[in-house]
């Protein structure tokens, strides 16, 4: 009875320690991820990206709760495609990458919604402010590649993303959406 009891306490404990180390595996592929942004400037939508980030992800499909997302953003790697807004976007009214070269989100929750959709909660920190976000969170799956992809919204303003004259929202709307593909490796099966 004992030797049963140590058996079965050893395979659960070899399983838990498997499966930490599955999570600890899972890793973003940045050359098939993105990060994108869409903003108006007097009602016009200009579109931009980040070109650096990176994420720390321990996704677990059987308990998504347990999950936890750290994401770096690098705010330098900033563009929209001209070298005058491009060297606006890393100044101190803007990004500021010069006091602030990250931005952060870091998870604290993780709720499955069925369908391969989940809500992720968390901190949003850009320009030391940190703000509370809810993220929907769509995720597919082809062999090895876990996609995760969403769209958040946010208010610039609440970040002082664009401060002095630019706080102005007849030139520049304060509504900035968020477009993410995120590709990663070592996820378990949805």
């Amino acid at each position: 009875m004992h030797f049963t009891a140590t058996l079965r306490a050893a395979t659960l404990a070899g399983a838990a320690l498997f499966a930490t180390a599955a999570m600890a595996a899972q890793a973003l592929v940045p050359a098939q991820s993105s990060i994108n942004f869409t903003a108006k400037q007097m009602g016009v939508p200009l579109q931009g990206h980040f070109k650096k980030f990176e994420a720390q992800v321990n996704f677990d499909t059987a308990k998504p709760e347990t999950s936890k997302i750290h994401f770096t953003v690098d705010t330098g790697s900033a563009t929209m495609g001209s070298k005058e807004t491009d060297s606006n976007l890393l100044g101190a009214d803007w990004f500021n990458i010069a006091k602030f070269p990250k931005a952060t989100f870091e998870s604290t929750a993780v709720k499955a919604l069925g369908g391969g959709k989940y809500q992720v909660d968390g901190t949003l920190t850009i320009k030391g402010n940190a703000q509370k976000v809810s993220l929907p969170v769509a995720l597919t799956q082809s062999g090895a590649t876990t996609m995760a992809a969403g769209t958040l919204p946010l208010k610039r303003l609440a970040f002082k993303i664009g401060d002095g004259d630019w706080s102005d929202t007849s030139m520049v709307a304060d509504e900035v959406s968020v477009q993410f593909k995120l590709a990663l490796t070592g996820v378990g099966k949805l």
